[in-house]
Protein backbone atom coordinates (compact mmCIF):
# COMPACT_ATOMS: atom_id res chain seq x y z
CA UNK A 1 0.00 0.00 0.00
CA UNK A 2 1.02 3.58 -0.45
CA UNK A 3 2.58 5.73 2.26
CA UNK A 4 -0.57 7.87 2.15
CA UNK A 5 -2.79 4.88 2.92
CA UNK A 6 -0.48 3.53 5.60
CA UNK A 7 -0.29 6.92 7.31
CA UNK A 8 -4.09 7.13 7.32
CA UNK A 9 -4.42 3.71 8.96
CA UNK A 10 -1.69 4.61 11.47
CA UNK A 11 -3.64 7.80 12.23
CA UNK A 12 -6.81 5.78 12.86
CA UNK A 13 -4.92 3.39 15.15
CA UNK A 14 -3.58 6.35 17.11
CA UNK A 15 -7.10 7.74 17.47
CA UNK A 16 -8.24 4.38 18.84
CA UNK A 17 -5.57 4.61 21.55
CA UNK A 18 -5.86 8.26 22.53
CA UNK A 19 -9.08 9.87 21.30
CA UNK A 20 -12.20 7.86 22.01
CA UNK A 21 -14.33 10.94 21.25
CA UNK A 22 -13.03 11.05 17.69
CA UNK A 23 -13.80 7.34 17.31
CA UNK A 24 -17.33 7.95 18.60
CA UNK A 25 -17.82 10.71 16.01
CA UNK A 26 -16.54 8.40 13.27
CA UNK A 27 -18.93 5.64 14.37
CA UNK A 28 -21.83 8.12 14.34
CA UNK A 29 -20.78 9.22 10.86
CA UNK A 30 -21.80 5.80 9.53
CA UNK A 31 -25.43 6.94 9.87
CA UNK A 32 -24.83 9.63 7.23
CA UNK A 33 -23.59 9.77 3.67
CA UNK A 34 -19.78 9.28 3.79
CA UNK A 35 -18.19 12.68 4.36
CA UNK A 36 -21.43 14.43 5.34
CA UNK A 37 -21.07 14.41 9.14
CA UNK A 38 -19.12 17.54 10.22
CA UNK A 39 -18.00 16.22 13.66
CA UNK A 40 -15.95 13.59 11.78
CA UNK A 41 -14.10 16.20 9.69
CA UNK A 42 -11.20 16.78 12.12
CA UNK A 43 -10.28 13.09 12.04
CA UNK A 44 -10.43 12.63 8.25
CA UNK A 45 -10.44 15.84 6.23
CA UNK A 46 -6.69 16.46 6.56
CA UNK A 47 -6.14 13.21 4.64
CA UNK A 48 -8.82 14.03 2.09
CA UNK A 49 -6.98 17.30 1.39
CA UNK A 50 -3.65 15.46 0.85
CA UNK A 51 -4.95 12.61 -1.32
CA UNK A 52 -6.37 12.34 -4.80
CA UNK A 53 -8.88 15.06 -5.59
CA UNK A 54 -11.94 12.89 -6.16
CA UNK A 55 -15.23 12.62 -4.35
CA UNK A 56 -15.14 8.81 -4.42
CA UNK A 57 -11.75 8.78 -2.67
CA UNK A 58 -12.97 11.28 -0.07
CA UNK A 59 -16.03 9.12 0.59
CA UNK A 60 -13.79 6.05 0.81
CA UNK A 61 -11.71 7.73 3.53
CA UNK A 62 -14.79 8.59 5.59
CA UNK A 63 -16.38 5.17 5.15
CA UNK A 64 -13.15 3.36 6.01
CA UNK A 65 -12.66 5.56 9.09
CA UNK A 66 -16.21 4.91 10.28
CA UNK A 67 -15.84 1.17 9.80
CA UNK A 68 -12.52 1.23 11.64
CA UNK A 69 -14.17 3.07 14.52
CA UNK A 70 -16.86 0.39 14.60
CA UNK A 71 -14.26 -2.41 14.71
CA UNK A 72 -10.71 -1.11 15.33
CA UNK A 73 -8.92 -4.41 14.76
CA UNK A 74 -6.48 -4.07 11.84
CA UNK A 75 -4.44 -6.96 10.42
CA UNK A 76 -2.19 -6.36 7.44
CA UNK A 77 -2.85 -8.87 4.67
CA UNK A 78 -6.30 -9.98 5.93
CA UNK A 79 -8.90 -8.87 3.35
CA UNK A 80 -12.42 -8.16 4.54
CA UNK A 81 -13.81 -10.92 2.30
CA UNK A 82 -11.39 -13.51 3.70
CA UNK A 83 -12.32 -12.57 7.26
CA UNK A 84 -15.99 -12.91 6.36
CA UNK A 85 -15.33 -16.31 4.76
CA UNK A 86 -13.55 -17.37 7.92
CA UNK A 87 -16.57 -16.27 9.97
CA UNK A 88 -18.82 -18.38 7.75
CA UNK A 89 -16.51 -21.38 8.14
CA UNK A 90 -16.31 -21.00 11.93
CA UNK A 91 -20.02 -20.45 12.42
CA UNK A 92 -21.21 -22.88 9.77
CA UNK A 93 -23.82 -20.31 8.81
CA UNK A 94 -25.17 -20.01 5.27
CA UNK A 95 -26.72 -16.64 6.12
CA UNK A 96 -23.23 -15.11 6.05
CA UNK A 97 -22.84 -16.18 2.43
CA UNK A 98 -26.19 -14.56 1.59
CA UNK A 99 -25.06 -11.36 3.28
CA UNK A 100 -21.79 -11.49 1.32
CA UNK A 101 -23.62 -11.95 -1.99
CA UNK A 102 -25.82 -8.96 -1.13
CA UNK A 103 -22.65 -6.94 -0.45
CA UNK A 104 -21.17 -7.91 -3.82
CA UNK A 105 -24.40 -7.07 -5.65
CA UNK A 106 -25.09 -3.72 -4.01
CA UNK A 107 -24.76 -0.37 -5.70
CA UNK A 108 -22.36 2.31 -4.40
CA UNK A 109 -25.21 4.15 -2.66
CA UNK A 110 -26.06 1.17 -0.42
CA UNK A 111 -22.48 -0.02 0.09
CA UNK A 112 -22.03 1.77 3.46
CA UNK A 113 -25.05 0.01 4.97
CA UNK A 114 -23.96 -3.42 3.77
CA UNK A 115 -20.40 -2.89 4.97
CA UNK A 116 -21.57 -1.69 8.38
CA UNK A 117 -23.49 -4.96 8.83
CA UNK A 118 -20.56 -7.09 7.68
CA UNK A 119 -18.02 -5.28 9.87
CA UNK A 120 -20.35 -5.58 12.87
CA UNK A 121 -20.49 -9.32 12.26
CA UNK A 122 -16.68 -9.50 12.10
CA UNK A 123 -16.42 -7.44 15.29
CA UNK A 124 -18.68 -9.93 17.09
CA UNK A 125 -16.25 -12.72 16.12
CA UNK A 126 -13.13 -10.59 16.84
CA UNK A 127 -11.87 -11.08 13.27
CA UNK A 128 -9.42 -8.39 12.14
CA UNK A 129 -9.32 -6.95 8.62
CA UNK A 130 -6.81 -5.04 6.53
CA UNK A 131 -8.18 -1.50 6.51
CA UNK A 132 -5.47 -0.28 4.11
CA UNK A 133 -6.64 -2.79 1.51
CA UNK A 134 -10.26 -1.96 2.29
CA UNK A 135 -9.58 1.74 1.71
CA UNK A 136 -8.07 1.02 -1.71
CA UNK A 137 -11.03 -1.20 -2.61
CA UNK A 138 -13.56 1.38 -1.42
CA UNK A 139 -11.95 3.98 -3.65
CA UNK A 140 -12.78 1.73 -6.60
CA UNK A 141 -16.18 0.50 -5.41
CA UNK A 142 -17.48 4.02 -4.86
CA UNK A 143 -16.66 5.06 -8.44
CA UNK A 144 -20.18 4.86 -9.81
CA UNK A 145 -19.04 5.31 -13.41
CA UNK A 146 -16.31 2.64 -13.43
CA UNK A 147 -18.08 -0.72 -13.51
CA UNK A 148 -14.94 -2.54 -14.69
CA UNK A 149 -12.95 -1.50 -11.59
CA UNK A 150 -15.86 -2.41 -9.33
CA UNK A 151 -16.16 -5.84 -10.98
CA UNK A 152 -12.47 -6.56 -10.42
CA UNK A 153 -12.81 -5.80 -6.72
CA UNK A 154 -15.94 -7.95 -6.44
CA UNK A 155 -14.26 -10.89 -8.18
CA UNK A 156 -11.19 -10.63 -5.94
CA UNK A 157 -13.44 -10.47 -2.87
CA UNK A 158 -15.38 -13.53 -4.04
CA UNK A 159 -12.17 -15.56 -4.48
CA UNK A 160 -10.91 -14.53 -1.03
CA UNK A 161 -14.26 -15.29 0.60
CA UNK A 162 -14.62 -18.79 -0.83
CA UNK A 163 -10.98 -19.68 -0.17
CA UNK A 164 -11.42 -18.78 3.49
CA UNK A 165 -14.91 -20.31 3.76
CA UNK A 166 -13.70 -23.72 2.59
CA UNK A 167 -10.03 -23.95 3.63
CA UNK A 168 -9.82 -27.76 3.75
CA UNK A 169 -11.31 -28.13 0.28
CA UNK A 170 -8.93 -25.54 -1.20
CA UNK A 171 -5.94 -27.43 0.25
CA UNK A 172 -6.98 -30.94 -0.88
CA UNK A 173 -8.42 -30.30 -4.34
CA UNK A 174 -5.79 -30.40 -7.09
CA UNK A 175 -5.90 -27.21 -9.16
CA UNK A 176 -6.20 -28.97 -12.56
CA UNK A 177 -8.25 -32.01 -11.59
CA UNK A 178 -10.25 -33.41 -14.48
CA UNK A 179 -12.51 -36.40 -14.73
CA UNK A 180 -12.35 -38.64 -17.75
CA UNK A 181 -15.67 -39.89 -19.02
CA UNK A 182 -15.62 -43.25 -20.77
CA UNK A 183 -18.39 -45.02 -22.57
CA UNK A 184 -18.70 -48.55 -21.13
CA UNK A 185 -21.92 -49.42 -22.93
CA UNK A 186 -20.17 -50.62 -26.13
Amino acid sequence: MSDYTESFITHLQALAKRDRGALAALRRSLGFEPGAYPPAYPAVERFAAQGPDSESQRQALYLCAGLFALHPLHAHGRPLAAALGQAMHQRGSDSIEKRFIALLACEPDSLPQHLRQVVSLLAADHLAIDYAELLADLGRLLQRWNEEQRDRVRQRWARAFYRAAEPARAETTPPAATTAVTDTAA
